[in-house]
């Protein structure tokens, strides 16, 4: 898949009608401090007694590990980093200890730390420079498999380390550039996949015992596959696949016999599913139109059973403990970061564990995105998520904004962003539009953007204006666009490529030169490198088209305001991509504000800096979009 790094509803077309008239009405201004004090939660796993969870949590302006009662309480801190964030990622089977990762300061390359009972930490993948990924405990318990590119920057070999004495050792020796996809629960097998473009991929089983590797996956034409496991025995590979199809569906793989069997699909992708330890639950997750739908069926009765109600959302993931007696779940939705609840499978009793909403917020001053669909300039239908502020109206039309997500590949859905909330709050509409490439509409629709960036793709987000245009409460002459990563490059597209598209533009660490940007991607993508460059175009083959995208050397076309954010430590897009491109419009005339981060990634994680850069965006749009001095 092509992340640069996931029942049928009825939709919306482009007559403004369709959206909902909802009652024009004053609400109360937050600012950016209210909405960044929203707690964001995540992990959720259960200790060894299933008496306590582990979650991740930034409530202090930094990611730490906390544990919380199962029945409720207050969170009691486990690590109290005040600089790095740390990220939970489980306790150990059978007793207290703690497993995270962390890195530094956004710089991707993370270790696994262990911390003790007594408080004490070691880093137990301390090679310098090495990046390391924890991927599963093993079934006996005894010890758990980790990559680590500590031999060869470019590849992720497997490791297994005991938890006892914390030896490590190489299982597998990984040269072909292999990513791992899972081990049988018995543990001679080990599934793997292998990138061969964005939209095309392979799937081999190695088995340990005979040290064989089988092509499980041999096609024709763009198929993906993705591992789901093995069935309790060991016997029964469980994997998702498009083959044949739009969308990925569950098939299952016999390893004795060879036989395959199609176990289960549906008119959206499977984003994911797995069965519980002992295999009474098959959990899964659905991608359909913007937001997780997910289902549990008891697969002794291969019967689907019902969820427990819940008003605050939808729910977007689920956590079965090991017993099999309680079940955590997110809910969440477009106004409501999610929260996390837990369900005694017993008794049906449901308790609501986090209130990730800050109190001094009214979720009744935010607003439901819209899935709705509008007609590109060549008739390509383009979905798109509608946020319009509850003070708009026809008699007060107001400045709009066109977000583009990150990837290339990535998706827009129907989940709460504060920033997005952030904006409509303050009177912007905002269109989140899920342009030709996004992922969630099918393989078809996924791939129209290969070697068509900052074209196809970015017209969609300039035909997203005529859209705005037709909801009536829209002033088309405050039409900005607004976007991270890809989505940073298309708004620097759009200023440079179509450079009276829009009145402004949000740049967040946004790519503008590909050709250097290709070249210096980080060293443990060396696996994906064929895949990026079969997608974005290759930096040598390619470099008269990716000169002609790229925005930096285009820069004496800008004429319209910007703002750019940019962490110093990131290393996918490097801090020179913003630098050049803001002293380049500058050069010219062009009023650009920078924000630079020394602390922070691709993406920032510390509340302070958040605060700090999207509270300049709001005051960036307040002058340059609704003229306020």
């Amino acid at each position: 898949m092509k992340k640069i790094i996931f029942i049928l509803v009825g939709v919306c077309f482009v007559l403004a009608s369709c959206t909902s008239d909802r009652a024009v009405k004053t609400v109360k201004q937050y600012t950016i401090k209210q909405f960044m004090d929203n707690i964001d939660y995540f992990s959720g796993s259960f200790s060894h007694d299933e008496k306590r969870l582990l979650i991740s949590s930034n409530e202090t302006g930094i990611y730490n590990a906390y544990e919380m009662p199962v029945e409720g309480g207050e969170l009691v801190p486990l690590t109290q980093s005040d600089s790095n964030s740390v990220f939970a990622i489980s306790f150990f089977p059978k007793d207290d200890r703690l497993l995270y990762h962390s890195d530094n300061d956004g710089d991707e390359i993370y270790h696994i730390f262990l911390k003790e009972t007594d408080g004490n930490v070691k880093d137990l993948t301390p090679a310098d420079g090495a990046r390391s990924t924890f991927y599963l405990w093993n079934f006996d318990e005894e010890s758990f498999l980790y990559g680590s590119n500590e031999r060869d920057r470019r590849f992720m070999d497997i490791y297994e380390m005991d938890i006892e004495g914390f030896e490590s050792k190489m299982i597998y020796k990984n040269d072909s550039g292999y990513n791992f996809d899972g081990i049988s629960r018995d543990e001679n097998y080990i599934v793997f996949t292998k990138s061969i473009t964005t939209d095309n991929n392979e799937m081999y089983l190695w088995e340990r015992e005979t040290d064989i590797l089988k092509h499980l996956s041999p096609h024709t034409g763009d198929v993906n596959y993705s591992s789901e496991g093995f069935s309790l025995d060991s016997k029964t590979l469980f994997y998702r696949t498009d083959e044949g199809s739009e969308f990925m569906y569950l098939m299952k793989y016999d390893i004795e016999s060879g036989e395959k069997e199609k176990i289960l699909e549906y008119d959206w992708d499977i984003w994911y599913t797995y069965l519980t330890y002992n295999g009474t639950y098959r959990v899964v997750g659905i991608n359909e139109d913007a937001k997780t739908v997910v289902k549990i069926f008891d697969t002794k009765r291969n019967k689907e059973i019902r969820f427990p109600k819940v008003e605050q959302g939808n729910i977007s993931s689920v956590r079965i403990s090991k017993s099999e007696e309680l079940m955590t779940f997110w809910v969440g939705s477009s106004r409501s970061p999610r929260d996390l609840f837990i369900y005694d499978l017993n008794n049906g009793r449901v308790k609501k564990l986090t209130n990730s909403l800050n109190s001094e917020i009214d979720r009744d001053d935010l607003v439901d995105g819209e899935v709705i669909r509008y007609k590109s300039f060549d008739g390509l239908e383009i979905p798109a998520i509608l946020y319009k502020p509850h003070q708009s109206s026809k008699d007060s039309l107001a400045p709009a904004l066109v977000w583009v997500h990150g990837g290339p590949g990535g998706q827009s859905r129907l989940s709460y962003f504060s920033v997005i909330q952030f904006l409509v709050n303050h009177g912007y509409v905002v269109l989140a539009v899920n342009n030709r490439g996004s992922s969630g509409y099918g393989k078809t629709f996924y791939k129209m953007d290969n070697k068509n960036h900052g074209e196809g793709d970015l017209m969609d987000c300039i035909m997203a204006k005529d859209y705005l245009a037709s909801t009536g409460y829209v002033d088309t002459t405050r039409i900005g666009i607004i976007g991270g990563s890809y989505g940073g490059f298309m708004v620097m597209a759009a200023l440079t490529l179509q450079p009276e598209e829009f009145a402004v533009g949000v740049n967040i660490f946004g790519v503008t030169n590909w050709i250097r940007t290709l070249k210096s991607i980080p060293p443990w993508w060396e696996s994906f490198r064929k895949a990026l460059y079969d997608e974005l175009g290759d930096p040598v083959e390619d470099s008269a088209r990716l000169y002609r995208i790229s925005p930096l050397f285009h820069a004496e076309e800008i004429v319209k305001p910007f703002i750019v954010l940019q962490g110093a430590n990131d290393p996918r897009v490097l801090q020179v991509e913003s630098d050049e491109i803001v002293a380049a419009a500058r050069e010219n005339g062009v009023y650009v504000e920078y924000v630079l981060f020394e602390d922070e990634g691709h993406g920032f994680v510390k509340k302070e800096n958040e605060i700090e850069g999207y509270g300049k965006i709001l005051e960036f749009l307040d002058i340059q979009l609704k003229g306020i001095q």
